[in-house]
């Protein structure tokens, strides 16, 4: 049987509302911008700001192995934030409160039924800001949080004064990890308790609709003892004549005897530069899944990573990437 892929669910653009716009390339007037519209502790700017001094004395990776062509990405081209025009700023948690427009993206790629049939939570990343978040008050009787990152750095600060950006992925780890610390905007922060099983999954979805932009979404997980959760994400974009760029960071903590699973479809258009970090720590007799598919992108380089930290600890990955003309997929474990 043929099978053919729906290309205009994730063609599909909106013309762009934003509220705020930063200017484009990478200056520490555009992080300090950043820090102050998401009236951020001081504590958060300070890292935004060694993340850039990073950034400014690295070299751009050009003799990796095998690695994809870079030429074309100019930093100093993308714009590296736009807040949409949504009122709510990320604490829409009823579908029928996003504007129509954003709302009518989400549907065409399945968002809304894919949560009301199989999932613990959702949360929608529309350009840099979550749009809309929602968690199943079960799991949020068990203690579970799943909240967009921004929230998370007001309402949890010692979990992420403690996770973010330290030991895991921390920015001198590589240039677009420094980048990603210098600017990051929404995405996903998910705590489970000790002896916690999540039975469903919770899945964020992170779309770029505006031409030119940048999208540094951060995914922070920590799975305390002996619990477990399986966390899903879908990437898209419509494609652009002018480059994008996805510089995403993932963090996760597995607890001892604890279990992650972290699920990837990701769908980028053939202008993005999709230029992630992802990486894993796993205490003693922990369980680390990474699954993985690649269809998009004009570039990609991507190698989630496991530290095998406690004894019997574990870590299994499953890639699978499809790339055709003009795109370069460099993936693996």
């Amino acid at each position: 049987e043929e099978l053919t892929k729906n290309q205009e669910r994730f063609d599909h653009k909106n013309e762009e509302r934003s509220a705020l716009r930063s200017g484009k390339g990478l200056t520490e007037e555009v992080v300090r911008l950043i820090s102050e519209d998401k009236d951020e502790p001081d504590w958060m700017l300070d890292r935004r700001l060694r993340a850039l001094e990073h950034y400014q004395n690295m070299p751009l990776p050009t003799d990796w192995p095998g690695q994809p062509d870079l030429t074309e990405l100019d930093v100093e081209e993308i714009i590296p934030y736009i807040r949409p025009d949504v009122e709510a700023r990320g604490s829409v948690d009823s579908w029928e409160d996003v504007p129509e427009d954003i709302k009518d993206t989400f549907e065409k790629l399945g968002i809304p039924e894919a949560e009301r049939e199989s999932l613990s939570g959702v949360g929608a990343q529309y350009e840099s800001e979550v749009v809309y978040q929602n968690m199943q008050e079960q799991w949020e009787e068990k203690g579970v949080v799943f909240m967009n990152m921004d929230q998370a750095v007001e309402e949890h600060p010692e979990i992420v004064k403690e996770h973010f950006m330290t030991r895991c992925v921390p920015p001198s780890d590589n240039k677009f990890a420094a980048l990603h610390g210098a600017v990051w905007s929404g995405g996903s922060f998910v705590y489970v308790p000790e002896d916690v099983t999540v039975e469903m999954p919770v899945q964020a979805y992170f779309r770029m609709n505006s031409e030119g932009m940048g999208q540094f979404e951060h995914t922070l997980i920590v799975a305390e003892k002996g619990s477990e959760v399986h966390y899903i994400e879908g990437c898209s974009a419509p494609k652009y004549g002018t480059h994008n760029l996805h510089s995403g960071g993932v963090e996760v903590f597995v607890g001892e005897d604890a279990h992650v699973q972290y699920s990837t479809v990701q769908n980028w258009s053939k202008n993005t530069f999709n230029l992630n970090t992802k990486r894993a720590i796993a205490e003693k007799g922990g369980r680390m899944e990474w699954v993985s598919g690649s269809m998009g992108s004009k570039a990609t380089m991507l190698y989630p990573c496991t530290i095998l930290k406690g004894r019997g600890a574990s870590a299994n990955h499953i890639s699978i990437a499809f790339a055709g003309e003009g795109q370069d997929i460099d993936t693996g474990a």
